[in-house]
């Protein structure tokens, strides 16, 4: 399956470089199962979002890289593509950005014609892309234009998309600056969380100079630049960390349960319950061999 990866400090500005490219299972190991596209996804100091995006695994895709060493921020949210629906291409590449928003989403949702009616002309003008991520995340939209709020629009969208479509997985990351909302549904896909009161410190070093990309002072590869010593390296920041697996060997990643949608604004998290069942849940069986495929759960 395409693999999720999110993360916010709350406030402070650091780089993801240890999660992006160092970690065991960072999400440039997992591009070598999953290559059909790669993505990253930041805000800058005004607080826009910013991507970019190519159709070609992260292990092969230099500007990954690059900016995984350098990209400052307090949210990220990256993916890796193992193509279900849509041409392996750009536009169909995660995160989606729709109204200063960041989404990445696996798993799949069928019944895309009548997800499409529920769209209007404005919805479907801020897509770029032709997967079922991109209808979902327009609906999100929508529903959020309409409550006026990201949670309850997020909750009335999935609502509706599993009490009328068929769905087998709804994985989602959704980013605002400083809040992220994580949502594993139901259950065949795993999303897990290190929290910042238990191991979600590791490889996030804070950035004392608030600079965008490009510049030459933001920091060197190994945590130092001009004006930060060696003791800058061990200047660490809490922030929360989500992904598909759990990328290091910290024995406190937790797997969000079935249903389970995580709220982070700033460092406080809650956890809602607010989604019954599927009401057409489609087994993996059910799915045809393209989707099957891109939803193996495979790791190395």
């Amino acid at each position: 399956m395409c693999r999720l990866f999110g993360m916010t400090t709350g406030g402070p500005r650091v780089r993801a470089t240890f999660w992006l490219l160092d970690a065991p299972q960072s999400l440039n190991a997992q591009s070598r199962r999953m290559p059909d596209g790669t993505g990253l996804g930041w805000f800058s100091l005004g607080d826009e979002p910013v991507r970019d995006r190519a159709p070609v695994a992260a292990y092969e895709n230099s500007d990954f890289a690059s900016e995984a060493r350098n990209v400052v921020s307090h949210t990220f949210v990256s993916h890796v593509r193992y193509a279900s629906t849509g041409a392996v291409d750009v536009h169909n590449c995660h995160p989606l950005d729709m109204n200063d928003r960041l989404f990445a989403h696996n798993g799949v949702v069928q019944g895309l014609d009548v997800l499409d009616s529920w769209l209007t002309d404005v919805d479907r003008a801020l897509m770029e892309g032709q997967t079922d991520s991109e209808l979902v995340f327009a609906y999100v939209i929508a529903e959020i234009r309409r409550h006026g709020d990201t949670t309850a629009g997020l909750i009335s969208a999935v609502r509706r998309i599993a009490a009328e479509l068929p769905v087998y997985a709804l994985n989602i990351l959704l980013a605002e600056p400083h809040r992220l909302w994580a949502l594993r549904y139901p259950d065949p896909n795993e999303l897990w969380v290190l929290a910042p009161e238990l191991g979600g410190f590791g490889g996030v070093h804070h950035l004392a100079s608030d600079h965008e990309l490009g510049s030459l002072d933001v920091a060197t590869a190994n945590g130092e630049g001009p004006g930060q010593g060696q003791g800058d390296q061990d200047h660490t920041t809490p922030a929360y960390v989500i992904a598909s697996e759990p990328m290091n060997h910290d024995p406190d990643w937790r797997l969000l349960a079935p249903g389970e949608l995580l709220v982070v604004d700033g460092l406080e998290a809650r956890s809602l319950f607010p989604f019954d069942a599927p009401a057409h849940p489609v087994r993996l069986a059910d799915l045809s061999l393209s989707e099957a495929t891109s939803q193996a759960r495979s790791r190395s």
